[in-house]
């Protein structure tokens, strides 16, 4: 039996969801919450299989809870209306099994729980397809792998500048795109993902 919890803040559709997942021979709703809050508490105290979870909710959102459970294991799955390229970014960081759309089918939500049991991951492929457009190509100029190469060596930011015949407010602006660029936080993720996508060779 997998048995599950749903946090979701609109009555209508939590009642809708546990009945329609109840009636699946093999799944059992064992808690339901209104908030990320509830839903942390839930999860803990019954440990279940799988947590559906709605992103936004009071008190604490679903990605909020989401992350409160990285070590726990329960497998969530986030069911939002909201597909940004922010939140599912935030999701896939938090361990999330499934990121998938509010008005997808109920056959697809008891589908993606069976194959998340299995060990693998779903998410929206439309969402998927936005956050990863125009990915595999190499959105840096010149003058930005060669600062981004220099940085890597290890160099300052004054290094740079000097090696490059800019000014160090120059540099800085480059590494600020980037960082934008590449989607990452600071220097050392900027690397390592250049690095990884094979754009140093």
């Amino acid at each position: 039996m997998i048995r599950i919890v749903i946090a979701e803040d609109q009555g209508m559709l939590l009642g809708a969801m546990q009945s329609l997942l109840n009636m699946e021979e093999d799944f059992e709703v064992v808690g339901i919450a209104r908030n990320g809050e509830e839903a942390v508490k839930l999860v803990i105290e019954l440990q279940p299989d799988i947590c559906i979870m709605d992103i936004e909710m009071p008190i604490q959102t679903g990605l909020d809870a989401a992350e409160a459970l990285l070590d726990n294991d329960c497998k969530i799955i986030i069911l939002t209306t909201f597909a940004r390229p922010g939140y599912f970014e935030r999701a896939r960081k938090a361990g999330v099994r499934g990121y998938l759309l509010k008005d997808s089918p109920i056959e697809e939500l008891i589908a993606s729980i069976r194959i998340i049991m299995e060990g693998r991951r779903i998410y929206a492929p439309e969402l998927v397809d936005f956050v990863y457009e125009d990915d595999s190509e190499n959105p840096l100029t010149n003058r930005e792998i060669q600062v981004l190469e220099l940085v890597a060596e290890g160099k300052k930011t004054k290094e740079v500048a000097e090696e490059l015949y800019l000014s160090q407010g120059t540099v800085r602006n480059y590494i600020s795109t980037i960082l934008e660029k590449l989607k990452v936080g600071n220097r050392i993720e900027a690397i390592a993902r250049f690095k990884e996508k094979g754009w140093n060779k």
